[in-house]
């Protein structure tokens, strides 16, 4: 089947269009602009064998498949916002054609410009913050032992002192951590005009050492970007077995959720 469909990546302002010669998004297609009044979304054109609503559904579980098509998404999204203001819609965003774009546009054009008025010279940063938390499992190492528990002691009483002790621990850390969150609230604050809380990740999506806390994304302006993030590092100093990461700048992912269209208004749209 030779049909095509729109993959649509972003919203931008039409009054200064930016150059997108050579820019390439999902699945290798050139990426052109599709405008309506005062807005205009970055789109390329996509199979529908590999894009329907039926294919993004296994698209969707396909780790694989999901990489590279966030990889190309977040490339054409960063593109633009090194040019001009941007809002990022959600992956796998795809319409039947290039009137349904237009046809979204229109109808949430007035909110649109809104919002990129409000973004102008705004960029975000993440700010997560990793704890070292001894593990809570009865059987599990501890740091040190309990520096109390003589040799030989009942296994009874060195078992509930081993489980004090590891409690104990934990509630330090979590203090710790705690104290951590408290200031980089505070230094965010006169720099930061949003924040936006996610949830921790755990496991695998972690990715690195230590236990996510925080994960929090703050809208800066861009001008105060180097002190906010200078800011940022230095929020956990002197707090032991705490650590703050902090990514950026990107566009502003995190504070166009309440407008941005979703996958599901994709190729199942009628």
């Amino acid at each position: 089947m030779d049909e095509q469909l729109c993959y649509a990546y972003a919203v931008v302002g039409s009054s200064a269009p930016p150059d997108l010669a050579g820019v390439r998004g999902v699945a290798g297609a050139p990426v052109t602009l599709v405008d309506s009044g005062a807005v205009a979304a970055a789109i390329s054109a996509v199979p529908w064998e590999g894009f329907s609503e039926a294919a993004l559904k296994v698209g969707l579980e396909d780790l694989e498949w999901l990489e590279a098509t966030a990889r190309a998404h977040h490339s054409v999204i960063e593109t633009l916002a090194a040019h001009t203001t941007v809002l990022p819609l959600r992956l796998a965003t795809v319409y039947l054609d290039e009137a349904r774009v237009r046809q979204m546009l229109r109808e949430r054009e007035a909110d649109f410009a809104a919002l990129l008025d409000r973004l102008t010279d705004h960029v975000e940063w993440g700010v997560k913050v990793y704890a070292e938390v001894p593990p809570s499992s009865p059987s599990a190492p501890t740091a040190a032992p309990p520096p109390s528990e003589p040799a030989g002691a009942d296994a009874g009483r060195a078992y509930l002192r081993r489980r004090r002790y590891q409690r104990q621990a934990r509630e330090d850390a979590w203090r710790v951590a705690e104290e951590a969150v408290r200031r980089t609230e505070q230094q965010a604050r006169g720099l930061a005009v949003e924040r936006t809380r996610h949830r921790p990740q755990q496991g695998g999506l972690a990715r690195v050492p230590g236990e996510n806390v925080a994960n929090d994304a703050y809208l800066v302006p861009r001008r105060l970007s180097e002190e906010f993030r200078t800011r940022m590092l230095h929020a956990a100093d002197g707090l032991p077995g705490v650590r703050v990461d902090v990514t950026g700048p990107w566009a502003p992912y995190s504070f166009t959720a309440s407008v941005a269209p979703g996958a599901a208004e994709g190729a199942g749209q009628r």
